[in-house]
């Protein structure tokens, strides 16, 4: 399943919708950061075949993640129900949430609540 961290303005993640960051907030983000890249789209593939695909207006991935394959393995930012959600990150793309939760006026808890 894997560990969520979320970018929220909300006391818990869970209450993202009560106190969202709206979409086009999310969008205008992207208009200063060149490191952030709006894909909309994420393919999973096996082989070199794509196998899955996961579509949503706000996901965007960081291209400046020291780990990032464009043919592979990718930092991806899911803008969903208010909240921006990353599964599984490091502590290098934990860094990068956080000062995009601060450009947000937000900031970063995980699935558990707790504060980063």
């Amino acid at each position: 399943m894997g560990y969520d961290l979320h970018i929220t303005r909300a006391k818990h993640w869970t209450d993202s919708k009560n106190k969202p960051i709206r979409l086009p907030e999310w969008l205008a983000y992207f208009g200063g950061d060149p490191e952030m890249r709006l894909d909309k789209v994420a393919v999973a593939k096996v082989k070199g075949k794509p196998v899955l695909a996961y579509e949503n207006e706000g996901l965007a991935v960081w291209t400046a993640w020291s780990k990032h394959e464009p043919d592979g393995n990718m930092a991806w930012f899911d803008y969903r129900d208010g909240e921006i959600v990353v599964k599984n990150p490091d502590e290098e793309i934990t860094a990068k949430m956080k000062r995009i939760a601060k450009a947000l006026k937000a900031k970063v808890i995980g699935d558990d609540g707790e504060s980063y």
